[in-house]
């Protein structure tokens, strides 16, 4: 059993556990960095790089607005995917991270803690936000490509 870790109630549980608990990394970067890229191939399929930039950056007011549309499509497609793969996790997350607060703060903040808004409000986002940061201070894990190099950002 690792130390620092409760016992389990269920004693004949432990090693289960010992043995999934790295496992569990995964599943959250998998599934993070998951959700996100479904976003991106949303719009990687469905828009042009101008339409969102106009359609979504311009109209808030977030400029210049090309360039940071080709770098939302890139960090939501490549990011993404690096994400779920644990390459180069920290930088992603961080950039993503970045990201995330933009859209927090200018595209939902104004909009409230919206349970039953049609548009939604700034929580679901804002909880994206956080599991990236967590993704961010951990790195890729014990099951990442980062951990197979030797190597993190």
């Amino acid at each position: 059993m690792a130390t620092g870790e409760p016992r389990p109630m269920i004693a004949a549980l432990g090693p289960f556990y010992d043995q999934t608990r790295d496992l569990s990394w995964l599943v959250v970067r998998a599934t993070a960095g998951g959700f996100l890229l479904i976003h991106g191939l949303d719009k990687v399929i469905y828009r042009t790089v101008a339409a969102f930039a106009s359609g979504s950056l311009a109209r808030r007011g977030i400029e210049p607005s090309i360039p940071l549309a080709y770098a939302v499509f890139f960090l939501e497609t490549v990011g993404a995917v690096c994400i779920i793969l644990g390459l180069f996790t920290r930088f992603f997350a961080v950039a993503v991270g970045i990201q995330l607060l933009i859209v927090v703060f200018i595209a939902h903040w104004p909009m409230g803690f919206g349970w039953n808004r049609p548009g939604g409000g700034f929580e679901y986002p804002l909880f994206w936000g956080f599991i990236i940061l967590a993704i961010g201070l951990r790195g890729g894990g014990p099951y990442s490509l980062d951990r197979k190099l030797g190597r993190e950002l």
